[in-house]
């Protein structure tokens, strides 16, 4: 019942809510055209959703061309990368993300094209984080104690928001973060969703704990 009421209500949502967003995703589309050389959409490595499945996931771009990959790979973000790790990866001040980058992805702009990911039924409009693949494997290294809560985790779609989003966001490290991903998947329900997607703007207007 749970799972039938849920997609009904992501589906309707996220139409809803591309229509209502319209305006403001063609305003962030010429912003990053103009700011700076790439395309609207980023090109960022596949994420984990539900039962390990991989999947495309769709955000503006907010940061330089091949900004994933360069990472990993460039020696002159050798540096960075390792800081990248060590917290619980995430940075503070990360060099490839562009001017506009740093407007959306403070107010969660970037994440509004995931909405289509909602429609085709690969993320749910609340949910867990969709992770990295890498991060994943790395992480639970770090944390070997979270290796059943990432279990937990895969056992449900990732959302476009979620308990952690709303609770302090990037803030959360990933041991933190991925037992509070666990908690919802445990208790989730129709009631649960709503409130988080009742704080959610807030947590949108305020860019607390966004980076």
């Amino acid at each position: 019942m749970y799972e039938t009421s849920k997609r009904l209500i992501d589906f309707a949502g996220s139409v809803l809510l591309l229509v209502i967003f319209l305006p403001i995703g063609i305003i962030t589309s010429l912003a990053i055209l103009l700011d700076s050389p790439g395309t609207i959409l980023a090109d960022t490595p596949r994420r984990v959703g539900k039962g390990g499945k991989l999947f495309r996931i769709y955000k503006f771009r907010s940061m330089i061309v091949d900004a994933h990959r360069k990472l990993r790979s460039d020696p002159k973000f050798a540096k960075l990368y390792t800081e990248y790790k060590r917290n619980s990866y995430k940075l503070k001040e990360d060099p490839r993300v562009t001017n506009v980058g740093k407007f959306i992805r403070k107010h969660s702009l970037d994440e509004i094209p995931q909405l289509l990911n909602v429609v085709t039924g690969e993320m749910s409009l609340v949910g867990p984080r969709p992770y990295y693949a890498d991060e994943l494997t790395a992480q639970q290294k770090k944390y070997p104690h979270t290796k059943g809560l990432v279990s937990v985790v895969l056992s449900a779609k990732p959302g476009i928001t979620g308990y952690w989003q709303v609770s302090g966001r990037s803030e959360v490290n990933f041991d933190k973060r991925i037992k509070m991903d666990a908690d919802y998947v445990s208790k989730r329900s129709i009631l649960f969703d709503i409130i988080i997607l009742l704080k959610s703007p807030w947590a949108m207007i305020s860019g607390k704990g966004a980076v």
